[in-house]
Formats: C-alpha cells, sequence, structure tokens
C-alpha cells in the first residue's frame, strides 16, 4: 500500500513537471512598454510577407471593359455566385458574350443578357444584372451540373438550340484566360 501511495506521488510529480513544460513552451504575449529601450531599438527588422491575392474580380472586370459591357461593374457578382455554386468563374460571363455581346443587346429593361428562359415572345425579366447573376449560376449549378451536363459541350446541347454555341462559350471563357494570364498574382511586401 506504501508502495502504490509512492507510485502515485510520484505520477503526480511527474504530471506536474510535464505540464510546467508545457505551460513555459506556449507562445507568451509581450506589449511595448515591457521593452527595455535600448539605443539600437531604432534599428528595424525587414520582414517580407507574400500575400496571395483573388485578382478575378479585377481580370474580368478589364475584360469586360474592352467591351464596353454595362456587366462590367458587377464582375464581383460574377465571382462571389461562381464561388458559391461551384462553377468556373468565367462561365456565366462567357454564355453573357455569345448571347447578348456582354450585355449589351438584351430585351428591353430586361437585364437578361444570357437569352435565359427567352423564346419567342417569352422573355424572362430579371430585376438587377445581380439578381441575373445570381438566378444564371444557380440555374446552371441544379439545372445542368447536378444533373450530368458537366462541361461546356453537354450544357450547349441543353442550354442552346445553335451547334456552335458551347463553342462560341468556351472561346470567350479563354479570351479571359488569357486577361488572367497577363495579370499574375500581386504580392505585397510588408516591412516591421
Amino acid at each position: 500500500m506504501a508502495q502504490q501511495f509512492a507510485g502515485q506521488k510520484f505520477m503526480k510529480r511527474i504530471l506536474l513537471i510535464v505540464m510546467s513544460l508545457i505551460i513555459l513552451s506556449l507562445p507568451q504575449k509581450i506589449y511595448a512598454d515591457q521593452i527595455p529601450a535600448k539605443s539600437t531599438s531604432a534599428n528595424l527588422i525587414t520582414t517580407q510577407v507574400k500575400i496571395e491575392k483573388d485578382n478575378r474580380v479585377a481580370i474580368l472586370k478589364e475584360f469586360l471593359e474592352t467591351y464596353n459591357s454595362p456587366l462590367a461593374e458587377n464582375s464581383e457578382d460574377f465571382v462571389k455566385s461562381a464561388d458559391k455554386y461551384d462553377i468556373d468563374w468565367k462561365l456565366v460571363a462567357a454564355i453573357s458574350g455569345v448571347e447578348s455581346t456582354f450585355g449589351k443587346q438584351i430585351p428591353n429593361n430586361s437585364y437578361n443578357g444570357w437569352g435565359w428562359g427567352v423564346y419567342g415572345d417569352n422573355v424572362i425579366y430579371f430585376k438587377s444584372w445581380s439578381d441575373a447573376i445570381e438566378t444564371i449560376s444557380k440555374g446552371l449549378r441544379e439545372n445542368y451540373i447536378d444533373r450530368g451536363a458537366t462541361n461546356i459541350y453537354a450544357i450547349g446541347r441543353i442550354y442552346a438550340a445553335s451547334q456552335t454555341w458551347a463553342q462560341r462559350v468556351e472561346y470567350f471563357m479563354n479570351r479571359i484566360k488569357d486577361y488572367e494570364l497577363r495579370n499574375p498574382e500581386d504580392t505585397l511586401s510588408l516591412s516591421i
């Protein structure tokens, strides 16, 4: 019994030592007023920090501006909706290129630059470009991609009557990709 008690006491000490070492190894906060001033305190250490920048919005906006597209100001909507519905960020913009020269040739006040639900005299009207981009992105995900149309050509067989539709959408997607390649990710240097 005494031996068992001594063993427990020894294990408690070991555990206490291990826990103390763990606590001492944790990073501690040091505040500026706790650092003693020295004559060398004016020396600065420079550290380079690389920050990855998502430049898709800027690339798409620049691309759409080359076409004088009214959709250029909605570049962020394209990217956000693409991320939300897990589709290629260039797809919905490229479709608008084929269907309406990037929103320039649409049914009056429809904000429908995708030919979405347009046939004969039937036209679907959207409240805004943002509303349209969200609806088209969601529709492509749920009505096409989730149902097995996982590439532009499979989507095109359902989406459009033209046999060249997918090829033309792919052309605009590649043009947007060219802008991306010409604008590599920015890095930011931060000195502290």
